[in-house]
């Protein structure tokens, strides 16, 4: 695995759409949870991933 894949929870690779951007993985930066903080600019932000598989990024 290299900086521009992940391994998906089913063994499969993604491969980022836009390989030129960075690429994260939701559940690590939760950390295996739902709930992760941003901050950007001085600002916090919520970022969740609903049950169902959805993500919300909240101030």
């Amino acid at each position: 695995m290299n900086d521009l894949t992940f391994g998906g929870t089913d063994g499969s690779t993604l491969v980022p759409v836009m390989p030129h951007l960075p690429l994260h993985d939701a559940t690590a930066l939760t950390r295996g949870g739902n709930l992760a903080q941003i901050a950007l600019d001085g600002q916090v932000y919520t970022l969740r991933i609903t049950r169902a598989g959805k993500l919300i990024l909240t101030k």
